[in-house]
């Protein structure tokens, strides 16, 4: 795995990052982890490189985990790897996010037809590029949801960087902006990884949409005093219900929406959608290093006796969401009876 520095791409206005980049013979990943003060790129080389990116969430957001893990087969491929092996140390990577499971399950059909490399890459490009198009057509529906002149919140980093371009819930602010029906934009630092702060922030400062970051703490006051009319978040995996898991910290603001008569939108593609799971109490939820709370900067700031919970998801029950929005069209107040006509028996 090689560090390198590098501008980031820009394709248009509100939409100029591309962190997940093919080239070739590797796959240059923009490290998460520096931003927003330092813009590094590491590129991986074979399956075991791009895991690890992955595990260690040098690349993260569902849709950006599943593109990343589909060019790690082809790395794989590339090298006369074992595929079955490299497939199934990908899907270890990260257990929630849906995604990785259907990108990978989508190469290895691939693979089990006898595809080449070369057929494997074209697989791969392909769905990095229906992602793209896909988040551009979410922004579009998600923003006709919107009265112009709202203000409206988001959680965690649901953009290009969490993506192929765009985005889910930064795709709908992006094309909200776009068409002025998004007024201000604020978002919640996302603790304790600091995705709103790092990354969203950064998103949107690149892309040129003034924002205001509050404290995770702050959202229901900021509900309350009538600044928000949407909250917008995407998702790690969407149940055959409409119960939907995305970064810990969303439940709540749900709650206080329903709460404060806000209204609560998902946007996430449709192969976030997991058919296959009944409903939230089935999804599997991430726990991660308990130092992750516990240091900050390096330094222990907690006392050496205390011990932490650190889940990375929780599930909204489908009760509290006023609209999922995928590529294929817009669920409204979803529930596994809509959830079934909108995707019969499975996503996929």
């Amino acid at each position: 795995m090689i560090v390198t520095q590098a501008s980031v791409e820009r394709p248009c206005t509100h939409d100029r990052i591309r962190a997940v980049q093919w080239r070739g013979d590797l796959l240059r990943l923009l490290d998460q982890r520096k931003l927003p003060l330092t813009e590094e790129w590491i590129e991986c080389r074979n399956a075991d490189e791009v895991a690890l990116a992955i595990r260690d969430l040098v690349v993260r957001g569902a849709p950006a985990i599943g593109i990343a893990a589909a060019w790690g087969v082809v790395l794989a491929a590339q090298r006369g790897d074992n595929l079955d092996n490299a497939i199934a140390e990908l899907r270890a990577a990260r257990p929630t996010a849906v995604n990785l499971m259907w990108a990978l399950d989508r190469m290895r059909t691939r693979v089990r037809a006898g595809a080449g490399s070369q057929a494997l890459a074209n697989e791969a490009q392909k769905i990095q590029d229906e992602d793209l198009a896909a988040n551009r057509r979410m922004g579009e529906l998600g923003a006709a949801l919107i009265e112009p002149g709202s203000a409206v919140l988001t959680h965690c980093n649901t953009g290009s960087l969490a993506t192929a371009g765009y985005g889910t819930a930064l795709g709908v602010i992006r094309a909200g902006i776009e068409q002025k029906r998004i007024a201000r934009v604020y978002a919640g630092e996302t603790r304790p990884w600091l995705q709103g702060a790092r990354l969203t922030m950064w998103e949107l400062a690149r892309d040129g949409i003034p924002a205001t970051l509050i404290a995770d703490a702050a959202a229901s006051h900021l509900m309350k005093h009538g600044e928000v009319r949407w909250v917008i978040v995407g998702a790690d995996r969407i149940a055959a219900n409409g119960d939907t898991a995305n970064k810990i910290g969303t439940y709540q603001l749900a709650i206080s929406a329903k709460h404060h008569g806000v209204k609560f939108m998902v946007v996430a593609p449709s192969s976030t959608v997991d058919m296959n799971t009944p409903d939230g109490n089935s999804i599997e939820i991430e726990l991660r290093d308990p130092l992750e709370l516990l240091i900050h900067n390096g330094a222990r700031v907690v006392a050496e006796e205390a011990k932490a919970w650190n889940p990375v998801f929780d599930v909204t029950p489908h009760e509290l969401i006023d609209a999922i929005v995928t590529e294929r069209g817009v669920i409204g107040k979803p529930d596994a009876e809509k959830m079934r006509t909108h995707f019969g028996a499975g996503a996929h």
